[in-house]
């Protein structure tokens, strides 16, 4: 018999929450087979089976929070066919409350229902008899999603007549209740930190791209023939930070306590959206990398995220941060500070406007930019000097390249 723990997962995380059980009760594991997957503030962490053998138990459901060290799971020796499902109770009381109505899963039907840990919870909590769910699983495994679409059992006589005016009930149809994944909370919380634990103020400037447009266009197929990595805006735009960071450095630093400390390296992070929320991996010493380096690193991290890989290391540290609303048609918003750093510089959309050039008018692609920083570090001088001097510097992409 072995037990699956919950590994140490990085200095500063204690706990993590099950996102989902990859082996259920009865099935067979393989020693280095990943078990369960799990979720923490930063990133999913998969957890192998140190041992061979049957899933005999299932010690948390999906959706509960597990400490480290913490036994989550055991798998004992046998096959697959000589274990039965079974489910993991919820914490252990002296009594289960007695107002809470419950199921007995008593019928050799139900008993035999595959379902996961989270399902037989909510059945359990709903009153619903799994035998009579319909999953969507092409192998008949219940999930929490049925158990929620099945809809609730009706009241027990004996439970006191409803109110005649009471609140739409969630499975009406008028709304629907969703639990935050534990990445969502963490972004939320500490979104929520900087706003109250920072004097944060933006400033706004604008940029005509035609110039990197331009350059883009005569440079892209020439640079992917010989880098193997297409050539996008972003190196652009993080060559220009890193230049203006190094004339304004404190624009490149952060606080600690009643001290400022100012950062002498560049890794410059790059806000990605996935399913499960913004992450914003790093790119190390962006001054020391040419274009090539800089796209090759952000296309590997961006796939990373995507397929929910990246590492911790992928997004500790980090002085600066660039995050691209254009992406998702944003012309204008106010980019929020990530963590302890103190600037944050926001892209976005690029759309044709009439701006004046000399005595004439054009029609030029112009994108608003926007720098968020915190003020008790930052004046506006310096503020305002390092977006204008971002700007210059993407109109004038070839004196960018070169300086690189």
């Amino acid at each position: 018999m072995a037990e699956i723990i919950v590994p140490e997962l990085a200095e500063s995380i204690t706990e993590g929450t099950i996102a989902q059980w990859l082996k259920q009760p009865g099935e067979t594991v393989e020693k280095g087979e990943f078990i369960v997957e799990l979720e923490t503030d930063k990133v999913n962490v998969e957890v192998i089976s140190e041992e061979a053998g049957v899933v005999s138990e299932l010690l948390a459901a999906e959706g509960d929070t597990v400490l480290v060290g913490q036994v989550i799971a055991v798998v004992g020796a046998g096959s697959g066919a000589a274990a039965a499902p079974k489910a993991p109770e919820a914490e252990a009381t002296p009594e289960a409350p007695k107002a809470a109505p419950v199921v007995e899963e008593t019928s050799s039907e139900q008993d035999r229902t595959i379902a996961s840990p989270a399902a037989r919870k909510l059945a359990r909590e709903k009153g619903i008899n799994l035998s009579e769910i319909s999953p969507v699983d092409p192998m008949g495994r219940v999930r929490v999603q049925d158990v929620a679409a099945h809809g609730s059992a009706p009241v027990p006589a004996k439970a006191a007549p409803a109110p005649a005016a009471t609140a739409p009930k969630e499975d009406d149809g008028r709304t629907t209740r969703e639990k935050m994944s534990r990445r969502r909370q963490t972004i939320a919380s500490r979104l929520l930190e900087v706003r109250q634990n920072t004097a944060m103020l933006t400033t706004f400037n604008e940029i005509d791209m035609t110039n990197v447009m331009a350059l883009r266009s005569r440079k892209k197929d020439q640079f992917f023939e010989q880098n193997d990595v297409r050539l996008g805006f972003m190196s652009f735009f993080t060559k220009a930070v890193v230049a203006a960071l190094k004339k304004y450095p404190y624009v490149n630093s952060q606080i600690d306590g009643t001290d400022i400390v100012k950062n002498n390296f560049y890794d410059i992070g790059i806000a990605v959206s996935t399913d499960g929320g913004l992450v914003v991996p790093i790119v190390r010493d962006a001054d020391r990398k040419n274009f090539a380096e800089i796209e090759g690193n952000i296309g590997e991290l961006a796939k990373k995220a995507r397929d929910n890989k990246l590492a911790l290391s992928d997004m500790s540290g980090g002085s600066f941060t660039i995050t691209n609303g254009g992406v998702f048609g944003s012309l204008l918003s106010t980019p929020i500070l990530n963590g302890t750093q103190v600037g944050i510089l926001g892209m976005h959309t690029i759309q044709k406007r009439p701006v004046a050039v000399g005595d004439d008018i054009q029609i030029r692609p112009m994108m608003y930019v926007a720098l968020s920083y915190d003020h008790r570090v930052i004046d506006g001088k310096d503020s305002v000097g390092f977006l204008k001097m971002v700007k210059e510097l993407l109109e004038n992409p070839e004196d960018l390249m070169l300086n690189s």
